[in-house]
């Protein structure tokens, strides 16, 4: 459903020109770049096909950029909503397009500046995992990380610590505006568009952030030897390839098909094709 959503919103020129399109658009490339390279490693894996050092950084690499850009994107689709929602009248001049295409080259900016640092540090101080590596797999560097070294360690805890900070500002923002918003009457009905979107958002939120909180508990639990290193690889096998991908299943259903402008440019497309079937 990615590329097609992704096709209908650059193919619309009145679509591709709002700002919610255009960090939808960007949230779901990033997306998809994160599934087809975290399944190209997969693939590598089954067909126990051992990859270079170089290209397991490499790959390691764009996947930490692909996460860190869906991350940020979805932050910043919560602000973009905080803003709509309580700056109606500034909205535009706050938000433009041409500032939107700005803010989403500084996202990619900061999405490959944030792991390359890291990246650059691990390499420096010669304590990078995969070095020492014959398989290229997410889950095992993830679990050797958190029994590796003082640096290792270090960097892990402030990437999480970032992340955290991140959903802690989305969690913030929206308390805001339900808070703002409680006495407008938008909330009365539980089935309102307003209460169902709340709930959607939080969901999706809700599974970015319990990944990481198992990883906190399976990283705490290791630390004080309370399990063993195969349970701590079940795990992160868990974590990486059901709780880490299910927010960017769920999020082209929730946020994408919710549009009433893409769905309705779906279904036309879609009529489209059954009317040509039919004459």
């Amino acid at each position: 459903i990615n590329p097609t959503i992704l096709f209908v919103i650059f193919s619309r020129f009145s679509i591709r020109q709002e700002t919610r399109y255009m960090l939808l658009g960007n949230a779901l490339l990033s997306d998809l770049i994160y599934l087809l390279f975290y399944t190209l490693s997969a693939a590598l894996n089954a067909a126990h096909i051992h990859l270079p050092k170089e290209a397991c950084v490499l790959l390691l690499f764009l996947l930490a950029v692909a996460y860190c850009a869906g991350l940020f994107t979805a932050a910043a689709i919560v602000l973009d909503t905080y803003i709509a929602i309580l700056f109606p009248l500034r909205y535009i001049a706050i938000l433009p397009p041409s500032r939107t295409k700005k803010i989403i080259v500084l996202l990619w900016v900061c999405s490959g500046a944030f792991p390359g640092i890291f990246f650059l540090v691990l390499s420096s101080t010669h304590s990078f995992v995969p070095c020492v590596l014959e398989m290229c797999s997410v889950p095992v560097i993830l679990m050797l990380t958190l029994n590796g070294t003082d640096t290792v360690k270090l960097c892990f805890w402030l990437s999480t610590t970032v992340i955290f900070l991140c959903l802690s500002l989305i969690f913030c923002c929206y308390a805001i505006l339900y808070f703002k918003t409680k006495r407008s009457g938008i909330w009365e009905s539980i089935c309102s568009r307003a209460s169902v979107t709340f709930l959607m958002h939080n969901t999706v939120l809700f599974f970015y952030f319990f990944p990481l909180l198992a990883l906190f508990v399976e990283s705490f639990l290791c630390f004080n030897i309370v399990i063993r290193l195969q349970t701590g690889i079940w795990v992160s096998l868990t974590v990486c390839n059901v709780l880490m991908i299910l927010p960017k299943v769920l999020f082209p259903f929730l946020y994408g098909l919710r549009y009433r402008e893409i769905s309705a440019s779906l279904k036309s497309i879609v009529r489209r094709k059954n009317l040509h079937l039919v004459s």
